[in-house]
């Protein structure tokens, strides 16, 4: 089983350390990050969420709720986090800025094909990807990131990718390699020259190409 982009994203029921959730409502009219993780006390794990903590405000700033998934217990979650903090050298008291997913029977693991099936726990199961989902206001899924367990996350390029689809949401635009907030981006293919003058008031380039063809031309941000 899989979730593909512009599915909508199931309206699953979980228990987190937050309280019981049912997706779509805790979800609300922002956009979303769901990430899940192996298990609980694993070291790329602890790195992952404890930056996600202290990267969270940016999130926020995008009004984008996240919410991580592990195949432990609530308890376990809500132990583990003492341990996240203070790899981040927080109070280990403190509140983690999201909420964690209990998913024991692997469940949600299952129905969002997010397992790994070359590595595996002591038990020989095999253990949970860490996937990543943006879903939208829409409740649609709008992005997903498949890494093997041993290999730990780029959150600078998860926040990269919600500031892209976020702008090209609602902008006729879509955004070249590398792109950061307040770089060029590209004018979309299927916009007629006349289009683009009055969608762009700034105006737009185009890159002479051996080809002689038009199709890249370039935009301030709008």
């Amino acid at each position: 089983m899989g979730i593909y982009l512009g599915d909508t994203f199931p309206n699953f029921e979980a228990n987190t350390t937050e309280g019981k959730i049912k997706f779509h409502d805790w979800l609300g009219d922002s956009w979303g990050i769901l990430f899940s993780h192996p298990a609980d006390y694993t070291p790329v794990c602890t790195t992952e969420l404890g930056t996600m903590a202290q990267m969270a405000a940016e999130f926020e700033k995008r009004k984008v709720k996240v919410i991580a998934l592990s195949v432990d217990s609530v308890y376990d979650h809500e132990c583990w986090s003492k341990d996240i903090n203070a790899y981040i050298e927080k109070a280990p008291e403190k509140k983690l800025p999201f909420p964690i997913i209990s998913d024991e029977k692997r469940d949600l693991a299952v129905q969002f094909g997010m397992l790994d099936p070359a590595e595996r726990n002591k038990e020989g199961l095999p253990l949970t990807a860490r996937a990543v989902f943006v879903i939208g206001p829409d409740k649609k899924m709008k992005l997903s990131i498949l890494y093997p367990a041993t290999t730990g996350r780029n959150f600078d390029e998860i926040l990269r990718v919600v500031d892209s689809l976020q702008l090209t949401a609602c902008k006729k635009v879509a955004t070249p390699v590398n792109w950061k907030v307040g770089e060029d981006c590209m004018v979309l293919p299927n916009i007629s020259p006349e289009e683009a003058a009055q969608l762009f008031p700034k105006g737009y380039h185009t890159k002479d190409l051996p080809s002689g063809k038009t199709y890249m031309r370039f935009t301030p941000q709008p």
